[in-house]
């Protein structure tokens, strides 16, 4: 498991702070290189639907303290309809990121956690037996939400793991014979423990490549932590969320009108040429016994559009490419095993792909 944190990159400098700091940015080179030769972004122009995105992280920075770069990877996953794997050690503000997430978009959240006694229709739902109209009916389990937080989702037996696959990726439960649509918008954030395997069942590549990202959240730095603990001296209740003043500044139209600008980002020929010679080179990279699949490809080239909509272009440039690239792409490859016995990281060598691959010019 690697433990690297989430390093989003523009064209001057290491991403660290979120899409709102990158919005302000200039673009080094030619901003017309991959894009559009007019009707491109103007400054003093905002789009209300980004605007209120960004306004979401500043929202959830009211709980969450040092987890940028996490919160804005959450909302490029809602704006590409994708699932997030969350990984990080307890006591990182997983679970409170998601909350804060879903009060700052007015989006419903439900939480399980995972365990290995868990059943998979204690997550879809079952069938109960009325007693008074003598039918069985429907009782809808926690996946019928519009964030459903899976705890720990590698502490539950692959049965039940498998039981969420149709809810990722068809958006819909079926018990019964019956399809059961799930609310619009729908994605899973799971989390896992990256340091403790006793007791585990690691999720098959299977579901890996569900996952449209794979972010990790790190132990915050010094300062960070101080201004955590000052928070908290000053009676800070995790478990309070209006009290910290978080509210809604966006919600399910905001995001939807997002959804249909980010389609019409533009992507270059050479741009899609590029995502294709990344993916293919983890198929034939020494280290990695699985590559990339065309979902993985097709992955990276949708999130590179959200950040680039995100960035306030309406085109998509190699920067964006590289900055999504690890964490759209490190749960999709597999380390070989002699290369894991060499103390070999994923997003060692992804980067050392992205170095080697030739950027379109």
């Amino acid at each position: 498991m690697s433990n690297q944190p989430n390093n989003y990159t523009d064209s001057t400098n290491q991403y660290s702070g979120g899409a709102a700091h990158q919005v302000n940015q200039a673009h080094a080179g030619d901003p017309h290189a991959y894009g559009p030769q007019q009707g491109g972004h103007r400054s003093g122009t905002e789009d209300p639907a980004r605007q209120s995105l960004l306004n979401v992280r500043n929202e959830v920075g009211k709980a969450v303290v040092g987890q940028d770069p996490t919160v804005t990877g959450m909302l490029i996953a809602l704006l590409c309809g994708g699932h997030v794997l969350l990984e990080g050690v307890p006591g990182v503000a997983k679970t409170l990121l998601v909350r804060a997430l879903s009060t700052a978009l007015s989006l419903e959240t439900k939480r399980v956690q995972f365990t290995p006694d868990l059943m998979p229709g204690d997550v879809t739902g079952s069938l109960v037996y009325d007693s008074h109209s003598s039918e069985f009916t429907f009782r809808e389990g926690p996946v019928f939400t519009n964030i459903l937080l899976a705890d720990e989702i590698n502490r539950t037996p692959p049965k039940t793991q498998a039981s969420l696959l149709e809810a990722m990726e068809e958006r819909q439960v079926s018990v019964d014979g019956v399809s059961r649509p799930l609310p619009a918008p729908f994605i899973v954030a799971a989390t896992q423990n990256p340091v403790e395997y006793e007791g585990t069942y690691p999720l098959p590549e299977a579901q890996l490549d569900r996952f449209l990202l794979k972010l990790t959240m790190p132990l915050p730095g010094r300062a960070e932590e101080i201004e955590v603990i000052r928070r908290h001296a000053g009676g800070f209740d995790p478990r309070d969320l209006a009290a910290a003043g978080v509210r809604a500044v966006a919600g399910a139209v905001e995001l939807s009108n997002a959804r249909a600008a980010v389609a019409q980002v533009a992507v270059a020929p050479e741009i899609l040429a590029y995502i294709v010679d990344v993916v293919r080179a983890t198929r034939s990279a020494p280290s990695f016994q699985l590559g990339v699949s065309p979902r993985g490809a097709t992955a990276l080239l949708n999130t590179s559009k959200a950040w680039a909509w995100l960035s306030g272009r309406p085109f998509v440039t190699p920067d964006d490419v590289k900055a999504l690239s690890l964490p759209c792409l490190r749960h999709r490859v597999g380390l070989r095993p002699e290369a894991q016995m060499d103390g070999i990281h994923v997003d060692d060598v992804l980067g050392s792909i992205l170095a080697s691959v030739p950027v379109p010019r």
